[in-house]
């Protein structure tokens, strides 16, 4: 599950923050530049400008517009670099997120976009999830369910709830936390444009 459009209250503070205000300038400017040049037909150069964006590092990358969502897609695992993810993961929001239908180019401009840069997974146990500190995946046989950490937030869930809720959106039973299915936790890194007027993201199915 995707977050909404209110990125301004997820986002980490600065001095808590991985990556600068020019870092998340630079990836936000990458995102749009990559589905308008998709759009357009064209390759974009995908060569990280720092080391640091260079680093292999898994991301979400989520679309709004006019205040509702409009694509997310992400990575988990960190297959190639932060750069070229975030830019891979803006143009298949775009155009692949099987929900809606392609953005266009009429629509490209008015996009708002919101980023989620993750750590590595860790395994965790269910009395330690932070609700609003750890995104959870839930692994069982070959279902695997991911839900963000803004998601709990967003819908005001306790932390047995959002632990039912990402085993429903692996398609198991909400209590599969507690009957040997593997769980798994990671934090994000949010930051975004300005944000849209609010919206409420759907629940999994």
């Amino acid at each position: 599950m995707c977050p909404s459009s209110e990125q301004g209250n997820l986002t980490l503070a600065p001095e808590d923050a991985e990556y600068s205000a020019e870092e998340r300038r630079l990836l936000l400017q990458l995102a749009h530049q990559s589905i308008q040049a998709a759009l357009e037909k064209r390759e974009l150069d995908l060569s990280a400008p720092s080391r640091h964006l260079a680093e292999p590092r898994g991301a979400f990358t989520t679309l709004h517009l006019r205040g509702k969502l409009r694509g997310c897609i992400g990575y988990v695992f960190p297959n190639h670099s932060l750069y070229r993810t975030i830019a891979e993961a803006a143009r298949a929001a775009a155009f692949d997120d099987p929900r809606f239908e392609p953005v266009t180019l009429k629509e490209a401009p008015h996009l708002k976009i919101e980023i989620s840069v993750l750590s590595a997974l860790r395994p965790i146990a269910p009395d330690d999830v932070v609700v609003g500190k750890h995104g959870l995946v839930v692994i069982d046989g070959s279902r695997r369910g991911l839900l963000l950490p803004q998601v709990p937030l967003e819908w005001g869930w306790d932390r047995e709830t959002f632990l039912a809720q990402t085993c429903m959106k692996a398609g198991l039973a909400p209590d599969a936390w507690m009957q040997g299915a593997q769980l798994q936790a990671f934090t994000a890194e949010v930051f975004g444009d300005e944000p849209a007027s609010a919206y409420r993201p759907p629940l999994p199915d």
